[in-house]
């Protein structure tokens, strides 16, 4: 067990580190900045490395709504959630207090700009409403578990699975940066949260609660849709 936390422990760290981390210090830096779609890459080839790197050891979940759809999906244990799940935040807010330490370092930071947190209404890139961020969590979240689970069932051609989740994450936020700054992670939605205040924790429920619902319905569907029963 010890060594499985690790692996998540790092694992999500690297997740918020370099997806974070390409938001708050590349995304608009003048002349060649990575933009959205710098950002939505970053965050899938963070999943895709670690998925590859530690995913053997631990499952690769690297978030909370992946632990608890694999549950749902019949893949993972319930006594061990909870230890994943601290695992998961622990790495989350080491990862934003070390890109915080850094981003401090320069002179025009101000945690007033975001610093990579999600929101919704005034505090979403796109000024997007409550009900647009809740759905847009849980349905881009049902598809990210919905892939997870489908391409790492034992029917599914070997070797692959990394890919195809990175990919899957990229896409996710090239739909949804301008809806939320795209959580699908409760653990990456705390970490930066903690470190911003205010607003960023007064809406921090919903980027816990629709992922987790996204997540849940997709494990109980893909039971139902993998199960070799007519």
């Amino acid at each position: 067990m010890s060594k499985r936390l690790a692996a998540e422990f790092f694992g999500t760290f690297w997740l918020v580190f370099g997806g974070c981390g390409s938001a708050v210090l590349a995304a608009g830096f003048p002349d060649m900045g990575i933009g959205f779609a710098g950002v939505a890459l970053a965050f899938g080839l963070t999943v895709l490395t670690m998925a590859y790197a530690v995913g053997h050891i631990s499952g690769g979940h690297f978030n909370p709504a992946v632990t608890l759809g694999l549950w749902a999906g019949g893949r993972f244990p319930a006594s061990d959630i909870i230890f994943y799940w601290v695992a998961q935040v622990i790495g989350a807010i080491a990862a934003a207090a070390v890109l915080f330490h850094i981003a401090s370092g320069h002179a025009g930071f101000s945690l007033s700009t975001g610093f990579a947190s999600n929101g919704f209404g005034e505090h979403s890139p796109g000024g997007f409403s409550l009900s647009s961020a809740l759905v847009a969590e849980i349905v881009l979240t049902f598809f990210f578990l919905l892939i997870i689970l489908g391409v790492t069932d034992k029917r599914a051609p070997a070797g692959f699975a990394p890919l195809a989740i990175g990919f899957a994450l990229t896409l996710i936020h090239l739909i949804s940066i301008p809806v939320t700054n795209t959580s699908v992670n409760p653990a990456r939605s705390t970490g930066q949260a903690l470190f911003v205040g205010d607003w960023a924790l007064e809406q921090l429920w919903l980027f816990w609660v629709a992922p987790l619902i996204g997540g849940l319905i997709a494990g109980f569907f893909y039971r139902w849709l993998g199960s070799t029963d007519d």
